[in-house]
């Protein structure tokens, strides 16, 4: 999806990011940082545990960012999307820094209301 208008924000949904660091190597101003571990998962029934990446913490730094979307097209898991809040401007440098909480609070875009009225041709 498009962003949703000037300066929307990027927002993050921490439960879908596996930490594979596509959004961080494809932007182009190398304003998103993340950090994250790996923890071994066992599942019932595999031969052997499979080892998952676990994301600790991932910040965009508004400062920097052109609000392209690269990040958002680049993501397979779909972590990040736009939503349509303005970004709220700061006194500060550091207030331009969003972690994972600033992210993902965002307030959600409302789902798109399908049109159910249909044209005439007379």
């Amino acid at each position: 999806m498009p962003h949703s208008g000037p300066h929307s924000v990027i927002a993050l949904i921490p439960e879908a990011c596996t930490s594979c660091l596509l959004c961080v190597r494809e932007c182009p101003t190398w304003c998103i940082t993340l950090d994250s571990h790996t923890e071994s998962v066992t599942e019932p029934g595999a031969r052997r545990a499979r080892s998952v990446s676990i994301l600790d913490a991932f910040t965009i730094d508004f400062g920097l960012c052109m609000y392209c979307g690269i990040c958002v097209e680049v993501c397979p898991f779909d972590a990040l999307e736009w939503r349509s809040v303005v970004d709220p401007g700061s006194a500060s440098r550091e207030g331009l820094v969003q972690g994972i909480d600033g992210l993902s609070a965002w307030p959600s875009d409302p789902p798109n209301e399908t049109s159910t009225t249909s044209a005439t041709i007379s």
